[in-house]
């Protein structure tokens, strides 16, 4: 079987390429849910502009622990989504659609998860790998 490498990532630290491979999928996601910077930055814990900016040029560099669970949250919740729904366009349109739903109460999940709290990524994770199970 064909093993297939990372041209940039010879003699990277491990953990720098696990942040950079993290960030890669963290804002592919962001782009197909069309994110704003704001809900972006929130989405990873309120980081600054400057920091921002730094995640989005994909660098080889050891992420947060908690950086790294906002970004696992965020990857399961997409994936929970393209598991549920049958096209890319309606599982990316329903992270922005209200629901009344707990914990949601009237917000989209993406407004539920852009206040910024861990809990609330790992509940709104929560609440779409229960619906799997519907």
């Amino acid at each position: 079987m064909k093993e297939f490498a990372d041209n940039n990532s010879e003699g990277v630290d491990p953990d720098a390429l696990r942040g950079h491979v993290a960030l890669k999928g963290f804002f592919n996601i962001c782009t197909e849910w069309r994110c704003s910077s704001e809900e972006a930055a929130l989405l990873l814990g309120g980081v600054s502009v400057e920091t921002l900016s730094r995640y989005q040029t994909l660098p080889h560099q050891k992420l947060e622990r908690e950086t790294l669970k906002r970004i696992s949250y965020v990857l399961g919740i997409y994936k929970a989504l393209r598991t549920l729904y049958p096209t890319a366009e309606r599982a990316n349109h329903r992270i922005r659609l209200p629901t009344d739903d707990s914990p949601f109460n009237g917000q989209s999940a993406l407004e539920y998860m852009s206040e910024g709290s861990l809990e609330r990524l790992r509940q709104a994770r929560q609440y779409f790998e229960a619906l799997k199970t519907l």
